[in-house]
Parts: structure tokens; sequence; C-alpha cells
């Protein structure tokens, strides 16, 4: 059946890019955790442990708790379901698409469930030159970013099931 070639394609990127993060994450608590920062490759990359109990660059770490709770966990739950769902059901959706939401859904479930679980997600990682950086990321955020990147890279008019 299309749906089970389907969800193992989803999986298997899905699976691997939770395990990586959640890995990385106990890594970083207790490797960087009340450390100094680390630089490496002439500052373009540090190590840096940090708490985020907002979003992407802490947006929404102001909000009072019951509010950051539904729109930080409960709204992206709803979205996340809402893309394991047009995974399995949508027609001629290319299998780099169905990799990429499976990054998609593997990074977000993995941030998702340290805001429930933790009331914060763990980041670690920086990027950039000089005073031009990135904010402060996770595997997660790079899982995500790497199913963006495969969404709108790869040409959608082949598809398979």
């Amino acid at each position: 059946m299309i749906w089970q070639k389907r969800l193992i394609v989803l999986l298997v990127p899905g699976l691997l890019a939770t395990a990586l993060d959640r890995f990385s994450k106990i890594w970083a608590v207790n490797t960087l955790k009340e450390q100094p920062m680390q630089s490496y490759l002439n500052d373009i990359f540090r190590l840096v442990y940090a708490e985020n109990t907002g979003a992407f660059l802490s947006l929404g770490s102001g909000m009072n708790d019951t509010l950051r709770y539904w729109v930080l966990a409960v709204v992206p739950v709803l979205v996340l379901l809402y893309i394991f769902y047009h995974v399995l059901t949508a027609h001629n959706l290319h299998v780099v698409q169905q990799a990429a939401f499976g990054f998609i859904l593997g990074g977000g479930l993995s941030n998702i469930y340290d805001r429930i679980m933790e009331g914060k997600v763990v980041d670690f990682m920086n990027m950039g030159f000089g005073t031009l950086r990135t904010g402060i990321f996770n595997v997660a955020d790079m899982s995500i970013m790497l199913g963006l990147f495969l969404m709108i890279s790869f040409p959608f008019s082949k598809t398979t099931s």
C-alpha cells in the first residue's frame, strides 16, 4: 500500500532526527552546562549551553505559562499531526517531500517533547562571523531546517508514491 511506503520514508528521517537530537541534548547538558563557551574554526562555530523557554530566537519566552503552553506546545502538535496526515494521504507527493516532512516532524516532535516535559528546550550551537551570528540552536532545529531546505530545493513535478 502507498501509505505504508510513505510511512517508512517519513519515519526513517524522523526517528533519526529525534534520536540524534535527544542524544545531543543529553550530551550538551552533561558536557556544556555551566561551562564557558567553546569556539572552533576561528570562531565560526561555537558550543554554548542555553535553555530556551520560547521558540525560535526565544520568541514567546515572555508569555504567561498558559499562553506559552498553547502557542508553543498544543498548536505545534496539531500542525505536526496535520503534516503526518498530509504525507500519508496526499496525492502525487514526491519521495523527497515525504523525507523532508520526516525531518520536520522529527525535529518538531523532539523540541515539543522538551517544551512539554521540561518547560524548556536545550540549545547549544551557534555559527557566524564576528558579530553576524545565528541564534543558539540544536539538532532538532537543524533537522527542521534540512526538511525545509529539501522542500524548496527539489522540483515537485516528478511524483512517486
